[in-house]
């Protein structure tokens, strides 16, 4: 069966799969930067983008552009740290899901 773009697949709750993706993602890397010990010249940027990006995910459907900029941010904040590597990457491969079929 064919789906016009416009439909989304939901939950048995009714959210969008892609939301949920996101919160997970973002929450996860929420608490690895917390738990992360060293200084990070630019972690007050990081955290104030992920807040937005939760509060965003919390919101239903985001704005794909303020989530690609709300990545970019990120990345730039935290991108060389390894050990957050992998929780950026789900942060990445969560935010793509929505720019996939729009």
């Amino acid at each position: 069966m064919l789906r016009s773009v416009e439909q989304r697949c939901v939950t048995g709750n009714g959210e969008d799969p892609r939301v949920t993706e996101l919160r997970a993602a973002v929450s996860r890397l929420r608490r690895e930067l917390a738990a992360h010990p060293a200084e990070l010249p630019d972690r007050g940027v990081a955290e104030d983008e992920l807040a937005s990006l939760h509060a965003m995910a919390l919101g239903g459907a985001p704005e794909i552009m303020r989530l690609r900029r709300s990545l970019l941010l990120v990345a730039g904040s935290v991108g060389s740290v390894s050990a957050l590597a992998e929780a950026l990457t789900q942060v990445r491969k969560a935010v793509e899901l929505f720019g996939r079929g729009a």
